[in-house]
């Protein structure tokens, strides 16, 4: 078990000792390390050449100050900011804002946020009917400024602004985040948006899509949500402290995940990994994981099969098949230490109800004892398990999080011994829907 700042990894649930056959034997455990401490060498190396800018990321401040001014001027007057932007452009700032409180009752930040991150006629056209637009702000993404479906949004709203009489007020009601001109490449967004005086940010070059949530990209809509954005810089930067120290792989928590989960993939079988966590505000980050895993390493026959579930909600449906389907999956338990929050039940109305042992608990010891019990069911039927142990969800483990499953993600292609960054079989799609629209 190793711990950064306030959670705790736990990797015992995975290996031999534990859970029998089925789990990871230590002597193939120890040879991952091998492997992930020339990975973690190799990562030292790029920090020190620069070369991997989401490492020297967490260290600048510039570019949060330039993102605090522009939302300032962009929230003056308004009542709904909306997002627009795809894939990495959009779940990053999803799981930030999620855990800052966006979309949970009772947290909802002034101006209310809305993301549209999938493209759907009718979904788009119900939108802009019922959208106030002097009151409402839109934020649009798009790295390379090209992507067809944040475009096809962005034009068709910019139209029903101008069909709504407010044209001159274009450039306060839009801001995009998109890469700056370079010799060579066109970028529609950024023309679109210089060509109606739009003020932009500059989207960080070097560092986009699945890996860019601590970039203004997604740091933005955090911030929006109330996010000391600061904060979570400070605990990614945490998580890195240990690899530029020379730590081996089995002290730091990204490099053990990534060591055992390729090790479950690769000696056991494994190919299918649930990211499960025990905390509404962790919805998103099962999301985004899903699309950082898969796109970063579902390539060349490699990769495994990443599925986003969460608890305890997921007992009453996928923990079924995890338990007792094709013993090919690998469970990671996010659990956030809710012993004595929540609601307190009643003595007598549980007692009435037969769940007399339910009175005078609280609401979190239900989901604490649940979440401790689901590890403890997978270990016995022998399926491996990871639980990862929260102690408090704030701006700073946050940051820690979301940096733990991006280098864990960056550790696993080099292990794979592929380019987690690229994504070959995307731009091919992207390349024929064009055709097929051009025809």
């Amino acid at each position: 078990m190793s711990a950064i700042f306030a959670y705790r990894q736990d990797i015992s649930g995975c290996l031999e000792p534990a859970i029998g056959d089925h789990g990871l034997k230590r002597v193939s455990l120890a040879g991952w390390y091998r492997k992930a401490d020339v990975a973690l060498e190799g990562l030292r190396g790029e920090y020190e050449r620069g070369t991997l800018p989401l490492l020297k990321l967490v260290e600048e401040t510039a570019d949060i100050d330039a993102a605090e001014a522009a939302l300032a001027r962009l929230s003056d007057g308004a009542k709904a900011i909306i997002f627009f932007g795809t894939g990495g452009s959009s779940l990053g700032g999803q799981t930030l804002a999620h855990i800052a409180g966006w979309g949970i009752a009772n947290t909802q930040s002034k101006p209310h946020l809305s993301f549209y991150d999938n493209l759907d006629g009718e979904t788009l056209a119900a939108l802009l009917q019922a959208t106030d637009f002097a009151t409402t702000r839109f934020v649009v993404t798009s790295k390379s400024g090209g992507t067809v479906e944040t475009l096809a949004q962005v034009i068709a709203t910019l139209s029903a602004v101008k069909a709504a009489g407010l044209a001159g007020q274009i450039p306060s009601l839009f801001l995009g985040i998109t890469e700056p001109d370079q010799p060579g490449r066109s970028n529609g967004l950024r023309a679109l948006f210089q060509s109606l005086g739009i003020p932009m940010l500059e989207h960080h070059t070097g560092i986009g899509g699945r890996f860019s949530c601590l970039t203004n990209v997604g740091l933005l809509p955090a911030m929006a949500q109330g996010l000391d954005v600061r904060a979570a810089r400070n605990g990614a930067k945490s998580i890195l402290k240990p690899m530029l120290e020379a730590a081996p792989a089995a002290e730091i928590p990204f490099a053990a995940g990534a060591a055992v989960m390729i090790g479950l993939a690769k000696d056991r079988g494994v190919r299918t990994l649930v990211l499960m966590p025990y905390a509404d505000r962790l919805g998103k980050l099962a999301d985004w994981y899903v699309q950082l895993w898969a796109e970063s390493l579902g390539k060349g026959g490699e990769g495994t099969t990443p599925v986003p579930a969460i608890g305890p909600v997921d007992q009453h449906s996928q923990l079924q098949l995890f338990m007792d389907g094709p013993r090919e999956i690998a469970t990671t338990l996010v659990r956030v230490a809710p012993k004595g929050k929540g609601p307190l039940l009643d003595k007598e109305m549980t007692e009435t109800a037969g769940l007399a042992y339910l009175g005078g608990k609280h609401v979190g010891d239900i989901v604490e004892a649940q979440g401790l019990a689901v590890a403890d069911a997978l270990i016995k039927a022998g399926r491996p398990v990871r639980a990862i142990d929260i102690e408090k969800l704030d701006a700073t483990t946050a940051g820690a999080l979301v940096m733990h499953f991006m280098m864990e993600t960056i550790v696993a292609g080099k292990l794979l011994r592929l380019d987690p960054f690229d994504q070959p079989a995307v731009e091919l799609a992207k390349v024929l829907t064009k055709r097929r629209l051009g025809a």
